[in-house]
């Protein structure tokens, strides 16, 4: 074998170690423990350009980002722009559209990432896991049946596949425009 044919000695090609390559953390970790925290990061995203802050759809009175902490690519959050901490602080018209945001991503997520289910749900308070409790938020996270593997049980590390910038930017151009 030729050296242009034996490519492990070039600098990140997997080797016996193997390492995941997330270059995109490190916005977070040069921000310290607790980025956007002055600010409520959900009543701050709006004020910004769409890519800038991950937002992938606008409507009425919510709207629709990618997660800066994704359990799996294509996590979705769907925000009320309200101030407000819980789902029964809502209004009828709130709750309306943050329902059909989230059938929305759902479709959306489906047609662009093909995943096989969803995992839907609001965590209210500290207490209850969430990690900004002062501001309403429901979480979709695409699930697929070959997802399964170690890392999130042994290391508690979780491998995505994709950079943010390249899912949000697949999931808005899938968005459907009225």
């Amino acid at each position: 074998m030729t050296e242009a044919e034996d490519a492990g000695h070039l600098a990140g090609v997997p080797d016996e170690f193997q390492r995941l390559w997330t270059p995109h953390r490190m916005a977070y970790i040069q921000a310290g423990p607790e980025p956007l925290r002055e600010e409520c990061p959900f009543c701050e995203a709006p004020k910004h350009p769409d890519a800038e802050r991950l937002i992938v759809a606008r409507g009425e009175t919510a709207y629709v980002l990618l997660n800066l902490f994704p359990y799996n690519s294509g996590h979705l959050l769907v925000c009320p722009y309200r101030h407000i901490a819980t789902y029964d602080e809502a209004s009828p018209e709130e709750v309306a559209e943050i329902g059909a945001l989230t059938q929305t991503g759902m479709r959306v997520l489906r047609e662009v990432s093909n995943c096989d289910g969803f995992n839907l749900g609001m965590n209210q308070g500290a207490v209850a896991g969430a990690g900004v409790d002062a501001h309403l938020h429901q979480h979709i996270v695409p699930r697929w049946r070959s997802d399964a593997n170690f890392f999130p049980i042994i290391a508690k590390t979780k491998a995505l596949p994709q950079l943010l910038g390249d899912v949000r930017e697949a999931v808005a151009n899938a968005w459907p425009t009225t």
